[in-house]
Order: C-alpha cells, then structure tokens, then sequence
C-alpha cells in the first residue's frame, strides 16, 4: 500500500503573523508626521480668537484709562501764565513738578487728606461690619425670605447717588424733616449740619447707599461656603454667633478684602455728599474740604488746570499705595485664617 504523500512545509509561524504597526508602510507615517502640525494650527486658530475677543477691552482701556492719564500727566507739567496786565492773553509754560510743589504746599489740598482719613475711620468700619452683620443674618435666615432682604436691601443702592444725597439733605433739613420732628417731639434736638455731627451725617448718607450693595457681595460669598462644613460645626456644639465668627467669616476673607479695597479707593474720590451738604450750609464744610472738591474748585473755579491735573494724579497715587497696603494686609489675614 503506497504511503501518503508528504505535507509540504509551509512558511514558519513567525513568517505568518499579520504585519503589526512596525511593519506599516509609507502610508502610516503620513498621521503621524501630520500630528503636530494640526495641533500647532489649532493653537494659533485659538491664539487669533482670544485676540479678537480681547482687543475691544484694550482699545476702550486705552481710550478711556490710559489716553486720560496721559493727557493729565502732560498737562500737569505746564501752566498758564498771563502776559501784561492780562490783556495779552494766557501762554503755556513748563513749569516741571511746580504744580505738584504748589499741591502739596497748599494748606487746603492737605487738610482734605485729614478731613478724608476721619471719614474713612469712621465709614470703612460703620460700612463693612453693617454689610457683613447684614449678610450674615440674611444666610440665616428662612429660605423664603432671602430674597424679600436682599431685594430690599440693595434697593438704596439702585438710586442715583445726587438723588439719595437730595432725599437725605430734605431729611436733614430742620423744619422739613419729620426725623427732626420726631425728635423734637421726644424732647430731644439734634443738628445735622453742625460742626460735631456733619462728618456723621455724611457718613450715615453715604452708608445707607452702598450698605447693600457690600451686603448682595458678602451673602454670594457665603453661599460658597460648603454646607457640610456649617453642619460640622453645629453637630461639635457651635452655636451661631460662633459659627459665624469662625467658620463663617474666615471662609469669605477674599470677598471682605475686595470690598474694604473698593471701599477705601471710592471714599477717598468722594465728592457728592460734601458738596452738596456744604452747599446746605454746613459750617465746616467749605470748597476745599476733600481731595475732589480741591480738584474740581482748581479747574472749574480757578481754572488752573495744571494744578487740578497735579492733584489728580497725587489722588491717583494715595490710591494706588491705598490698594497695596490693604491687599498686603488683607494676605496676611487670609494666611493667618
């Protein structure tokens, strides 16, 4: 019986494996290489696309912060200066730091930095712990009625600052105000516009406005604080008003530095309130009594504008170093919490 033919060898296993990645051809490296050059272009697709979207920001930054500045800087440089007996006219003349030196010597453009640094005792402190002891209450208080306080607190804010000056001039105002009346009545007397209580007067005003504005700010923040943290400190016994002083509070210092720095850089402009009090009669209040008030009687009364350029600047600077000694003081806070 004749054998059966004999199998022919095929090709070894390893001959007959499938080609992997490493034995791709040409065609394989075509991703590959191509990679990189996609993701460079999306990048630079990305890079034009923020820079359209952010120029408007710095074209309207430059025109409306920087050309300003600018202009002052330059004009604070010169003066103007009357040829003859003023018949000639006015030239323009360098006059260097002449105009910062004449700020700065001035008695009056110094008194109002006293005159701002009492109100700021008394309006920064008076301000930020009313909007915090304010916020604070309305977190703690029903659901339903959060939004009734905060609605009903930030409505004084919503009115232009010269008409809440108006509102409040009337009520200062003996033999219009039913506060006076009420008073009065009580057996009581009290002068809005008098020497020892004016700077509270103005103080009062301007707190009633901007009290909820630094409340609406304060309750957002402590909306982020995480619940499970309050509910912590309630199970180990902390009552509320400790809850509030230490876990509360320390939890929203960013939000408490931001306001107390806006704070201070908008009390030392201000300008509406003093005006408009000295304009009621208010024996102490004169043209001169804040930064502002120097600024705007040296431009628009004696139409010095270098001066008013110089002392704008000056402001602009006290603002600036203001800013930096209460973000520095405001870290360490934060740290130290």
């Amino acid at each position: 019986m004749a054998a059966p033919p004999a199998r022919t060898a095929g090709p070894p296993a390893a001959e007959r494996r499938p080609a992997g990645p490493s034995s791709a051809g040409p065609s394989s490296a075509g991703p590959s290489s191509a990679g990189p050059t996609g993701a460079g272009r999306l990048r630079r697709s990305q890079r034009r696309t923020a820079a359209l979207l952010i120029t408007p920001f710095f074209v309207l930054f430059a025109a409306v912060m920087v050309a300003p500045i600018g202009y002052a800087l330059w004009m604070s440089l010169f003066r103007e200066r009357s040829s003859g007996l003023g018949f000639g006219g006015t030239r323009r003349v360098f006059a260097g730091l002449g105009n910062y030196t004449a700020a700065l010597s001035d008695a009056g453009f110094r008194a109002s930095f006293t005159h701002i640094a009492l109100y700021c005792v008394l309006y920064i402190p008076v301000l930020t712990g009313g909007s915090l002891a304010l916020a604070l209450l309305v977190d703690s208080a029903l659901a339903r009625a959060r939004r009734f306080f905060q609605l009903a607190l930030f409505l004084p804010h919503a009115i232009p600052g010269l008409i809440a000056s108006i509102i409040w001039i009337y009520l200062y105002t003996p033999g219009l105000s039913p506060v006076l009346d009420w008073i009065q009545a009580a057996g009581g007397h009290w002068d809005f516009y008098a020497d020892d209580h004016v700077l509270l007067s103005m103080v009062n005003l301007s707190a009633w406005q901007w009290t909820g504005y630094n409340t609406v700010i304060f309750y957002a923040a402590l909306q982020a604080v995480p619940r499970e943290v309050i509910e912590a400190a309630v199970v180990d016994g902390a009552g509320g008003l400790r809850t509030a002083l230490q876990i509360k509070i320390p939890m929203i210092a960013s939000a408490i530095v931001m306001t107390v720095l806006f704070t201070c850089v908008g009390a030392i402009q201000i300008f509406t309130e003093p005006k408009l009090l000295g304009q009621r009669g208010a024996p102490s209040i004169d043209t001169e009594w804040s930064p502002t008030l120097f600024i705007w009687k040296a431009g628009f009364v004696r139409h010095d504008y270098g001066l008013a350029a110089a002392a704008s600047l000056l402001l602009a600077a006290l603002g600036i170093v203001l800013s930096f000694v209460v973000t520095r003081l405001g870290n360490r806070w934060k740290a130290a919490a």
